[in-house]
């Protein structure tokens, strides 16, 4: 009697980690219960075993991407901390963009990775001698710099300089009149970055260290020296 091939063990590790690729592949749009049970190989309502709804399938998935983002509360050399941590959730967000717009979306279920990280931001900054609201605003002007960010680079697409010089001659070329007598300085632009060597991904780094830079005058130390 030829025996059943084995099928692997349906675990809520293993539903998350399914899910995880689906809906990188495909989107939130895609990501259905349904659609996750044919993943599987399993009936949908197996999987009510191991999350309750969507909505708690989705926290679980943005606590997986937090888990990613490698950063850890230090007391001293804040802004190599920030920085570090900046471009770790920018790689992130690069690997899982449907992640963009959720990160902060206030999911009741908060996972460990979320709560943790969030800590570590406020235990860095509080280390760093920023007062309690200081430290909030801090938190807060730098998570809007990165999100928003990705989201930029998300919508753009431009992930080489020559995918930029592609982008700013299709502009010019649709109405190169329009560049060169009604809007000089976009003209400009145009001329400038057209050359090739124009690489949007540098702008993260150089806008980072600027807000860094400012934000550091917010610590009573700077205040008093």
């Amino acid at each position: 009697m030829q025996e059943r091939p084995r099928t692997e063990r349906l675990n809520r590790d293993r539903v998350l980690q399914q899910a995880l690729a689906l809906v990188d592949r495909v989107g939130i749009e895609g990501l259905t219960m349904r659609a996750l049970a044919g993943e599987l190989g399993v009936v949908p309502m197996a999987l009510y075993k191991h999350v309750a709804n969507k909505d708690q399938l989705l926290g679980a998935l943005v606590d997986l991407v937090f888990e990613e983002v490698a950063f850890q509360a230090v007391s001293t050399d804040w802004t190599t901390a920030m920085r570090d941590r900046a471009a770790s959730m920018r790689g992130a967000l690069a690997r899982h963009p449907w992640a963009i717009g959720m990160m902060e979306g206030g999911h009741t279920n908060q996972g460990y990775a979320n709560l943790r990280y969030h800590n570590a931001v406020m235990g860095t900054l509080r280390g760093a001698g920023f007062p309690f609201r200081d430290a909030v605003h801090v938190s807060s002007v730098l998570d809007a710099y990165i999100y928003g960010f990705a989201l930029q680079e998300r919508s753009l697409q431009i992930d080489t300089p020559e995918r930029a010089a592609e982008v700013i001659a299709s502009q010019v070329e649709a109405n190169p009149a329009a560049f060169l007598v009604e809007f000089p300085h976009l003209a400009e632009v145009a001329a400038e970055l057209g050359k090739g060597d124009f690489d949007f991904r540098q702008e993260f780094d150089i806008g980072l260290d600027l807000i860094l830079e400012a934000i550091d005058r917010l610590r009573p130390d700077w205040r008093t020296a």
